[in-house]
C-alpha cells in the first residue's frame, strides 16, 4: 500500500549561482522541491491543477486553480515486506548459483557429428 503526499508547486522561481533567467529559477525551484522528497524516499507521480474553491468577501466564492505536485512511498510495512522478499530472492540466486558451480561430475556432451539407425534388420550385402 502507498502513502501520498500533495504539496503546492512552486509559485516562483529560486535564486542559484549560474541560474539565470525566471524559467530556469522556476525550474530550480521546482527540482529543489522534487530532490528534498526524494531523499525521503517519495516518488513523484505527477503534477495537476485543481480547483479550489475560496471565500471572496462576506457572502460569495470564487474558484481558484491550484497547481500541486503529487508523490508517493510505500508504506513501512510494506517497504519493509518488499526489503524481506528481495532479500530472499537474493539468498534463493546466491543459493542457485552456488549449486551449479558445486556439481562434482561435468556433463556428457553428446555427439551429433554421425547420425547413426540402429534396425532389428539385418543388413544385405551388396555384390
Amino acid at each position: 500500500m502507498y502513502e501520498y503526499k500533495v504539496i503546492p508547486a512552486p509559485a516562483k522561481g529560486k535564486k542559484k549561482r549560474g541560474v539565470k533567467g525566471a524559467e530556469a529559477r522556476f525550474a530550480h525551484a521546482l527540482e529543489t522541491a522534487m530532490n528534498e522528497l526524494a531523499a525521503d524516499g517519495w516518488e513523484f507521480q505527477r503534477a495537476d491543477i485543481l480547483p479550489s474553491e475560496e471565500r471572496q468577501g462576506l457572502t460569495s466564492t470564487q474558484t481558484i486553480y491550484r497547481s500541486v505536485l503529487v508523490f508517493r512511498r510505500l508504506t513501512e510495512a510494506d517497504a519493509l515486506e518488499a526489503l524481506v522478499e528481495a532479500r530472499a530472492d537474493e539468498e534463493d540466486v546466491h543459493e542457485a548459483h552456488e549449486n551449479e558451480t558445486e556439481r562434482d561430475e561435468p556433463v556428457d556432451e553428446v555427439d551429433t557429428s554421425e547420425d547413426v539407425v540402429e534396425t532389428d534388420e539385418p543388413e544385405i550385402e551388396k555384390a
